[in-house]
């Protein structure tokens, strides 16, 4: 068996709505062999992940899946089973898969959910390797390779605190974007977004977390208002610990300045020999140390969520209780057992460490690590009840006296934290400390939330869900409108209308189209940006109040979509293009790729699709939200059911824009008034401005400022680039237009001949991964229309050989009834259109259909200005034989 494909899909994708992980898996010799004709096959595989007794299946039951082993199943299903428990078993709750066979190879495509995409790819590996080794009746050690998943899992998976806000979010419907593998996550899109690394959020300042993790300015803030705090110096050498502890009187404390998570900190310290060691302890972690008045009693941490007390635990250091029989660091060893335990913060407890501290606190309390503690006899091995040095912790919430609640949020106030930890050292929370019976010792930034949502004793809090309720109360916003557009042909003249319409209103767009990714009517990144990551590029800026989004067939089957769910959803049409590619293989299989856009629409959002087209109406059945019909036909039958059952359309009578509401019907503009409509010949582009009108009129865009966008909105460089614009070079006209597949150039061609040329010359090129079919298609269209041809390449040959596509082309172009001399074949995009400009006559129309529309601009830019020498040059020589 080998993996010859193996990636993630971190959002919606074609396979789910889900994230997953799809393999790509040969069988190989096992492909045809069902798991009862493998010897004690299905037994061992029970007894290896007996979970697997349990899942459902396509059956719909519990048991389901061990009635197809029983039954005989083929090891793909297998796979794809294993790897949803092998997940399953290291604590990620998922349910979904797929197995299917790649044509009538021994390849298939194994589809499973995932949580986190590194430990999905590792138990995607796994299930393949322990099938494998149940097929050839080897031993498995799962233990090891479950292992392995696991710490995989705890090294990019999200910690606890980071998960708690992320599932709190998706709660609210909020949609949650991973920056990178670390604990920063952005919470929304554009300009209302959110982001946070772990507890931190953006609506902290910088020098408010400094403030926080300098424990010596802290003090002095909180002391200037009258909240009690330890007496502290600040020190730099052991001497002037000493002399620092003399000053404030012993028991004092040791930490470094700017110190976290109980690192370097040294409590009680009882006497002038122990400074030293405690010194070198603080150094390790800071040049700069606190030498401070030690405060008996519990420690509490305080967490503050805006300006609440959302959460209070008492904090018990790491510390482990004897039964006579077992060393201090045996004990540790057994505690560390618990599952709970784990490195850092990936799981709710830490593990306890025996360090320097570890050690010089054991001595104090007159034991080692070797030492053998009495039954019951409590060994602490830290003084602090950090959870990250292995403290637990006991919920108090209820506990907390109105008056110690108000001074640590006065606190968290003062040094300008949305989310903060403070941390307070007194004998009893319920009682006030402002009596002198406790003091603020910390005021943390970034707090850790473990011990809230896990604690040892007591209620768990849903501090998770407050931080999401604090940054985005109820009512508020916390993602812009997204539109996303998609289609065979028009996506792109569709999508920059849109983006027109929005402008007018007032709104800073963010959009992405195959020319290249804007804001407004800047280009920030060039080429073709209609995938994923372009997507995520505008939803992670500030700036934007929409996005608009071509969202491209490619993007979607490689990928998957760049955002969660759409405001409004465009299916402009769908015709033969990209067939054999990437496992799309039939129209149906197009029809379901580019209908994820409108099934991933927000229920309460609009789904605009054109009614002209019987695919696109299949279509409809696949979304949730509410349908906006067009159509290039008043008496289409879709729209007059769809307007009779309440529903909204836009449609064409009459040659004027219509929209039919449940309140009757209303005229807007005619196509005359419409600049890309070319006067009414250009039949997509009024389909693209019907489209472009729903979108608008879903967003409750007020019906002047569409019209007003419709009216100025040209096909020309700076509007509409590479669609359909017209140049007049001397006396003859060049069309620029980016049609690539059969619609396209029927499209185009049936537009020129209506422009009155005297001779209409092609210059013909496709893209090399079309088929054979689609190439000799386009090139019968032209050779059916154009009274001359010229056939060009890619410079992208996209998997062809040089001189194939050219080919297919001519072939196409002589069974479209042109004579062969009519023909010349210039592989050079750039050479091909000056050659026709140098040949071209009076009231000739050049249609080039481009690949890189740099190049061809460059060539219609220099005759432009040949052109305007050229005036200049006679009317000069007029004037002077005037004179």
């Amino acid at each position: 068996m080998l993996i010859r494909e193996i990636k993630a899909y971190n959002g919606r994708n074609i396979y789910s709505h889900q994230k997953v992980i799809k393999m790509v898996v040969d069988l190989e010799e096992w492909n045809d062999i069902p798991s009862t004709e493998i010897p004690n096959f299905n037994k061992t595989l029970l007894e290896t992940l007996p979970g697997l007794a349990k899942h459902h299946c396509s059956l719909g039951y519990e048991g389901g899946f061990k009635q197809r082993l029983e039954e005989g199943t083929y090891m793909a299903h297998v796979i794809e089973h294993s790897a949803l428990e092998i997940l399953n078993i290291i604590g990620h709750q998922v349910s979904f898969g797929r197995a299917r066979q790649i044509g009538d190879t021994s390849c298939y495509a194994i589809v499973f959910a995932q949580r986190e995409e590194h430990a999905g790819m590792e138990a995607g590996r796994l299930a393949v390797e322990l099938v494998q080794a149940l097929c050839r009746q080897e031993s498995f050690d799962i233990y090891s390779g479950l292992k392995h998943v696991e710490q995989v899992s705890l090294r990019y998976g999200l910690g606890p605190s980071t998960q708690a806000i992320v599932d709190a979010a998706i709660e609210r419907g909020i949609p949650v974007t991973r920056i990178g593998n670390g604990c920063i996550i952005q919470l929304g899109y554009g300009k209302y977004h959110k982001k946070m690394e772990g507890t931190l959020s953006d609506n902290t300042s910088c020098i408010s977390a400094d403030m926080a993790c300098d424990k010596m300015v802290t003090k002095q803030l909180l002391t200037s208002v009258g909240i009690p705090v330890p007496k502290g110096m600040l020190c730099m050498t052991v001497d002037e610990a000493l002399k620092a502890a003399d000053e404030i009187g012993y028991p004092v404390v040791l930490k470094p300045v700017n110190g976290n998570q109980g690192k370097g900190v040294s409590l009680n310290i009882q006497s002038p020999e122990e400074i030293p060691s405690a010194f070198q302890i603080a150094s390790q972690i800071s040049d700069n140390i606190l030498v401070e008045e030690y405060i008996s009693g519990n420690d509490y941490r305080v967490l503050i969520v805006g300006n609440q007390v959302t959460a209070v635990s008492l904090r018990i250091p790491a510390h482990v209780i004897g039964d006579g029989k077992h060393t201090v660091r045996e004990l540790v060893d057994i505690k560390n057992l618990d599952e709970k335990r784990g490195e850092g913060h990936e799981k709710p407890l830490t593990k306890i460490k025996i360090d320097e501290i570890s050690l010089s606190l054991l001595k104090k309390q007159g034991y080692t690590p070797d030492s053998i503690p009495r039954e019951g006899i409590r060994v602490y091995l830290k003084a602090n009840g950090n959870l990250s040095t292995g403290g637990e912790a006991v919920d108090c919430t209820d506990r907390i006296h109105p008056d110690n609640q108000e001074m640590a949020i006065r606190a968290a106030r003062l040094l300008g934290l949305d989310i903060a930890g403070v941390d307070i050292t007194c004998q009893d929370i319920s009682k006030p400390i402002a009596q002198g019976k406790g003091a603020i010792i910390e005021v943390n930034a970034s707090p850790g939330i473990r011990m809230h949502l896990f604690p040892s004793k007591g209620k768990p809090r849903k501090v998770g869900n407050a931080i999401i309720d604090m940054l985005f109360p109820y009512g508020s916003k916390h993602s812009i409108p997204i539109i996303s557009v998609t289609g065979t042909n028009g996506k792109t003249t569709t999508t920059r209308m849109i983006a027109h319409i929005l402008r007018n209103q007032g709104m800073t767009v963010g959009m992405t189209t195959t020319g290249g990714i804007y804001i407004n009517d800047k280009c920030i990144m060039k080429g073709d940006t209609t995938g994923p990551a372009s997507a995520m590029t505008i939803l992670a800026d500030k700036t934007i109040d929409v996005a608009v989004l071509e969202t491209a067939r490619g993007g979607i089957i490689r990928s998957g979509l760049g955002y969660d769910l759409a405001d409004v959803g465009v299916l402009t049409n769908i015709s033969d293009d990209h067939l054999g590619l990437d496992g799309v293989e039939s129209m149906e299989d197009l029809l379901h790729v580019k209908s994820l856009v409108i099934e991933a629409v927000k229920s309460n959002g609009y789904a605009v699709l054109n009614a002209d087209d019987q695919l696109v109406v299949q279509a409809a059945s696949r979304t949730k939200a509410n349908i906006i019909y067009f159509s290039m036909q008043e008496d289409n039958l879709i729209i007059h059911r769809h307007i009779a059952e309440g529903g909204i359309a836009v449609f064409l009578k009459d040659n004027y824009i219509t929209l039919a509401t449940g309140n009757g019907l209303l005229k807007s503009l005619s196509v005359l008034q419409i600049p890309a409509a070319y006067g009414g010949k250009l039949v997509h582009n009024i389909e693209n401005c019907l489209a472009a009108f729903s979108v608008a009129y879903a967003l409750n865009i007020p019906l002047q400022v569409i019209e007003g966008a419709l009216t100025s909105f040209y096909n020309d460089d700076i509007h509409n680039p590479g669609r359909f614009n017209i140049y007049n070079i001397r006396d003859f006209r060049v069309v620029v237009d980016y049609g690539h597949n059969p619609a396209g150039y029927r499209r185009i061609t049936e537009a020129v001949k209506k422009m009155g040329g005297s001779r209409l010359v092609g210059i013909i090129g496709i893209p090399g991964d079309r088929s054979d079919d689609a190439v000799h298609t386009v090139g019968a269209i032209a050779g059916s229309v154009f009274d001359k041809v010229i056939i060009k390449e890619d410079k992208d040959l996209r998997g062809r050989s040089p001189g194939e596509i050219s080919r297919l082309l001519l072939e196409g172009v002589l069974s479209g009834g042109l004579p062969r001399k009519a023909v010349s074949m210039i592989r050079n995009e750039e050479e091909a259109l000056r050659k026709a400009i140098r040949n071209a006559s009076a009231g000739d129309i050049i249609v080039v259909f481009y690949e890189d529309l740099d190049c061809i601009m460059k060539v219609i830019n220099e005759e432009t200005l040949n052109k305007e020498a050229i005036n200049s040059q006679e009317m000069s020589e007029y004037m002077v034989k005037k004179a």
